[in-house]
């Protein structure tokens, strides 16, 4: 058996990397074969390109690396067309990823997509690609199999991948007991796994720490670099800033997990990291800087009034059934009394905003507390692991019918 994967974010890249291991676990005779990154090649995936080098966003990024995205379009199809794989299996990564389902149901081949993308919250009108091009889509978000089937596509709810990654990491307890034993409360930034969101979120989450500074001083802050480069940008950045944050700040590579679990609350850019903060637990704030232009374009096509995930996780009205914009997060706003992750999505200076939410955890140790045991009841509910298993049961039971349930009853029930 092949299945052909296409995964174009490290956080894809990472799903795929657990489902990849759950498949060959179950059938150590299936190749895996496709785009994918490092963590899946690790896995046993035979990468045909490193599809998470080429992880870009917004209009202009893509135009510029169109050229590429045409020359592994081509590939895949001439793939498709030479060896014709029992299935293709999509991860996130819409933009490309259409292309490629497309290429596959044109040679027969059935197309999965795990992590189904948030059509939900954005341009809601693509669902008829998933309709046309998608034999199956398996969801991560409780809410998304009864919204994909609503619209006539064949949607099953396995959970969210993240957590299995989470319930099985062991962090370095040494690095965490030194960060945490240190004078003065830490507060972790997360500028992002893309080059662009740390370019367009850093700045502005630097000028909130300063503020954070000024009023709680034995503050310390640490900067969660995803790869070098950006550690690198991290430390160009620092030297703009004045002294005093500059020194009371650090900047690491590939320490994530404990600098989350070390801090005492966070600063994040949006995106599925959220989910680990909510793992661990961590009182966050969310930001997301995008240019005038692209927030005046958002906001006529994003249908939910969130952009973080554990706030959708929340919300009891979720969908917005006018057509006129939506909204975002206003701590004074009824509506998002629910909110666990203050969110800006913005183009403007929140900064002072930002701050104000960090100081008072820094300094009102009651409400930092109340926060943390609202996100630890909302982790018991929806921080289960299984995801990976579960969908490579399922896609296992569709291309060979029978054989997974009788290999695994019980995750067979699970899904």
């Amino acid at each position: 058996m092949t299945i052909f994967f296409s995964v174009g974010e490290p956080s894809g890249d990472l799903h795929g990397a657990n489902l990849v291991r759950e498949l060959r676990e179950r059938r150590p005779n299936v190749r895996c074969v496709g785009y994918g990154g490092p963590r899946m090649a690790a896995e046993g995936c035979e990468l045909h390109e490193d599809l998470t080098r080429f992880a870009v966003m917004w209009l202009l990024q893509v135009l510029l690396n169109l050229p590429k995205f045409i020359g592994l379009k081509r590939r895949a199809e001439r793939y498709f067309a030479e060896n014709r794989p029992d299935a293709v299996v999509l991860i996130d990564y819409p933009g490309f990823n259409w292309h490629i389902a497309r290429a596959a149901k044109r040679q027969g081949v059935p197309v999965f997509y795990y992590g189904a993308p948030q059509l939900w919250g954005w341009a809601s009108w693509r669902v008829k690609k998933m309709r046309r091009d998608v034999d199956h889509a398996l969801c991560k978000l409780p809410f998304e199999e009864a919204w994909f089937r609503e619209r006539g596509c064949n949607a099953t709810h396995v959970g969210h991948p993240y957590f299995d990654e989470l319930r099985g990491r062991e962090l370095d307890d040494e690095f965490v007991a030194e960060h945490q034993g240190a004078a003065g409360p830490l507060v972790t930034i997360l500028p992002g796994s893309r080059t662009q969101e740390v370019k367009a979120n850093l700045p502005k989450q630097l000028e909130a720490a300063e503020r954070v500074l000024e009023q709680v001083p034995t503050t310390r802050f640490a900067i969660a670099s995803f790869k070098e480069k950006q550690a690198e940008m991290a430390h160009e950045a620092l030297a703009a800033c004045p002294a005093a944050l500059a020194e009371r700040t650090t900047v690491h590579v590939g320490r994530t997990p404990e600098l989350i679990e070390a801090a005492t609350c966070c600063l994040a850019v949006s995106g599925s990291v959220s989910l680990e903060l909510l793992y661990h637990a961590k009182p966050t704030v969310v930001v997301y800087h995008v240019s005038r232009f692209a927030f005046a374009v958002q906001k006529w096509f994003r249908r939910v009034r969130y952009i973080t995930l554990v706030n959708l996780l929340t919300a009891d009205d979720l969908f917005a059934d006018s057509k006129e914009p939506v909204g975002v997060y206003d701590a004074a706003d009824p509506r998002d009394a629910h909110v666990l992750m203050p969110e800006y999505l913005t183009c403007e200076d929140r900064t002072e905003l930002i701050a104000g939410h960090l100081v008072g955890w820094l300094t009102d140790d009651a409400s930092r507390r109340a926060l943390v045991d609202q996100m630890a009841a909302l982790r018991e509910r929806v921080g289960h692991g299984g995801a990976s298993l579960r969908a490579a049961e399922y896609l296992l039971g569709h291309l060979e019918p029978g054989a997974a349930d009788a290999s695994n009853p019980a995750a067979g029930e699970a899904a």
